[in-house]
């Protein structure tokens, strides 16, 4: 691929809330781009959806891992990641975003802009992702595109701008109109796959022309030729108005919003060309990597090395390099996705600059070790094409590389970092053992894997009880996995009950002199620190842990403040209330003493954690637990039982609306009450009712409830003591 080309790539993903049709969606844009030559749907009879591989995600009707692929559109190679719409596996839309130009955002007709929209809005908005909003399901009862467009609005903050206008909805929707070129699209034959372009039907014309006048005048903000050519009321061309909404995309001020239905395939045709005509190319794309041999000019030192060089917002540090997708550059590259095969890893990566060529080595800049990269291939969901290089712009796949996820890989004369992915905090953990004791080798193989494959896939052994546990982003996250291990690895396993990540927090400050004096044979240890522990304000907590140094006059050398910090640290992992991570801590060092010859980091390391566990239970600790954003819809007779059951759980509903008989009704509620929510609302809702849930933040638990948690965590500790 040359250099040329590149202006003729797209990489996008398609994100959505769960059940809003992206991988229906990403099946037709396989079928009519030739990739596939039968459409297969995601629940039914058949195999399932070419880009959902995995057997769970077709038994179950999810997408669990993000697949790609690669088709040709016209004279366009476009990229495709269809990513998973389930909150628990976010992580997978994090990371493919965090690679992609471009994305498409699915919207169902009648649902809107619901939770996990959000949630992709906002990791598209954390990577800088131009968009386009696809309205899917146009064919639904209830299909109501103008609120769509009005939540996006709303909800999202952004510029909604339709480019299309519907013909008709439910079961009358026939096509669409184009806004920019003024013509009605229809879509003929068994799948939909010949394109009938007309004249505006007479009853949708005056509509058709209301709404391009306001997709112009939408326009005209970005455009001075095209604010002169409304003000003299001349006739705007097609060929005028695709730049000037490319422009608007590229800079992210307007979403262009198209519609179609995706199962009745209808509208997939007129996505795929405003992809090519309005999504970003990898040229259109500014990227910047930090060097890492950077060294800051003298004037710009304290002295110390540390440079207190400010950024003004908006201007870029002079650590950064701007990447150029040229492949005659040193290369530089991430590897934003690692699956762990019976042969080897095998490593997502996009490249963003230079050239990846079969055969030879390149340095992973996180561990400075060469790397040879002997197989590349090009994916098509789990298929593969051996391919003998590739060029910045591109993804492809390489066989057989260590690495982790986000590592950065750089070719000669070359040393830099990509930013890393996002990623968020468990909520929820249990215990996993193998059923018998041959078992304890694959499990432990299984759960390494999914840990390098998945960073939001914790695991780590309790050290008081030996047990293996497991953290993830919720019940169904877990779940799939200890599926996984059964049939990928089959290893029956006995597993605990789900726990929440409670965390601990002080409530009030403490002043603390504590010393360390330790004296046996031969030099002993001495170490003395004075300071306050405050807590940070939970409503605006951005870090867990603050150490704030105001030790004056040398009163503690400066190569023991580290240590005592590192101490600090190590007491908060165990809090005092019922062994929960403290968080919300902020340790001031005012003053503190020495001693020339039993004085050392040791000392001042083991001060800083008896200290902080003797402080922390002084601080008035009280509980913190994470609350979930619930998502309900019911028909709407479940209205009154579903809302009573949830205010039942502790839980705060914040919004309840009925569209098209359907109720959807959207609250937070603690997660140590959810745990069998799923068949407590198929009972209630006989079937009928569906529900999805995301971490939305911690916050306290009840006085009244905190000590029945502190006994019943201690006396699980007890039981497992007992046990072992």
């Amino acid at each position: 691929m040359s250099n040329f080309d590149l202006k003729n790539v797209r990489n996008i993903g398609i994100s959505a809330h769960i059940d809003s049709g992206k991988t229906t969606l990403t099946e037709r844009i396989l079928f009519y781009s030739g990739r596939i030559h039968r459409i297969n749907e995601v629940k039914g009879d058949g195999d399932g959806a070419t880009m959902d591989y995995m057997d769970l995600e077709r038994e179950r009707g999810i997408t669990i891992t993000s697949a790609a692929t690669k088709v040709q559109w016209g004279d366009t190679h476009i990229n495709v990641i269809d990513t998973p719409g389930h909150v628990d596996f976010t992580v997978e839309v994090e990371r493919s975003l965090r690679v992609l130009d471009g994305a498409i955002l699915v919207l169902c007709a009648v649902g809107g802009v619901q939770s996990q929209s959000l949630t992709v809005d906002r990791q598209m908005k954390r990577y800088g992702i131009p968009r386009i909003a696809f309205i899917n399901k146009m064919d639904r009862t209830g299909a109501n595109p103008k609120n769509v467009i009005q939540a996006i609005k709303d909800k999202l903050g952004v510029t909604p701008m339709p480019i299309q206008l519907n013909m008709g909805a439910e079961t009358r929707f026939e096509g669409v109109i184009d806004l920019v070129k003024m013509k009605a699209y229809y879509y003929d034959g068994e799948k939909g796959e010949d394109v009938r372009e007309e004249a505006i039907p007479e009853e949708y014309r005056d509509a058709a022309e209301t709404a391009r006048q306001e997709m112009l005048e939408t326009l005209s903000l970005y455009s001075d030729e095209l604010m002169e050519a409304l003000l003299e009321e001349r006739a705007v061309e097609a060929d005028e108005i695709k730049p000037i909404i490319r422009k608007a995309v590229l800079s992210r001020a307007v979403t262009p919003v198209m519609m179609g239905t995706a199962y009745k395939n209808k509208g997939v045709q007129t996505l795929l060309d405003a992809i090519v005509d309005y999504l970003p190319s990898p040229l259109d794309r500014e990227m910047y990597a930090t060097n890492i041999d950077y060294k800051a000019p003298a004037e710009e030192t304290n002295g110390n090395g540390s440079t207190p060089h400010v950024v003004e917002p908006g201007a870029i540090a002079p650590n950064k390099v701007l990447l150029k997708p040229d492949p005659k550059l040193p290369l530089v590259c991430m590897a934003f996705k690692i699956i762990e095969e019976q042969f080897g890893q095998l490593t997502f990566i996009r490249l963003y600059q230079g050239k990846i060529t079969k055969g030879d080595s390149y340095t992973n800049t996180r561990t400075g070790k060469r790397t040879r990269f002997g197989r590349l291939v090009r994916m098509h969901a789990e298929d593969r094409e051996e391919i003998e290089s590739a060029e910045a712009g591109d993804i492809i796949a390489v066989v057989g590389v260590e690495c982790a996820s986000g590592d950065t890989f750089c070719g000669d004369h070359a040393n830099y970092a990509l930013e890393s992915i996002f990623v968020p905090d468990a909520v929820i953990r249990l215990s996993i053992e193998p059923a018998k004791r041959d078992g304890a080798d694959k499990l432990a193989k299984a759960l390494e894997r999914f840990r390098r494959e998945d960073p939001t896939f914790r695991v780590f052994t309790d050290e008081e009880t030996g047990q293996t546990i497991i953290a993830g982003m919720g019940q169904l996250h877990l779940e799939i996995y200890t599926e996984r291990i059964k049939r990928e690895y089959k290893v029956e396993c006995i597993v605990g009950e789900p726990r929440v990540a409670y965390r601990e927090y002080p409530t009030k400050s403490v002043e603390f002199n504590y010393k360390h004096k330790k004296q046996t044979g031969g030099s002993g240890q001495y170490a003395h620190i004075v300071g306050r522990l405050d807590p940070i304000p939970l409503e605006t907590m951005t870090d867990t842990y603050i150490f704030e140094n105001k030790v004056t006059q040398g009163r503690i050398p400066k190569e023991y403040i580290a240590p005592t910090d590192f101490g600090f640290r190590k007491g908060l992992p165990k809090g005092p209330l019922c062994e929960c991570e403290v968080v919300g801590v902020k340790m001031t060092l005012t003053d503190g003493g020495y001693h020339d010859v039993d004085s050392s980091e040791m000392a001042f390391q083991i001060a800083g954690f008896d200290c902080m566990r003797e402080t922390l239970k002084k601080a008035g600790i009280g509980l913190l637990e994470p609350i979930m954003k619930l998502e309900v819809e019911v028909p709407s007779e479940y209205q009154g039982t579903v809302s009573g059951h949830i205010s039942s759980k502790r839980g705060l509903i914040s919004n309840s609306e009925v569209r098209a008989g359907v109720c959807y009704v959207t609250a937070e509620s603690p997660l140590a009450m959810m745990f069998d929510y799923a068949n407590e609302l198929r009972s209630m809702t006989q079937g009928k009712g569906g529900f999805t849930m995301e971490f939305s933040a911690y916050k306290p638990v009840p006085r009244s409830l905190v000590d029945d948690i502190v006994a019943k965590r201690k006396a699980e500790k007890e039981a497992r003591l007992a046990a072992k």
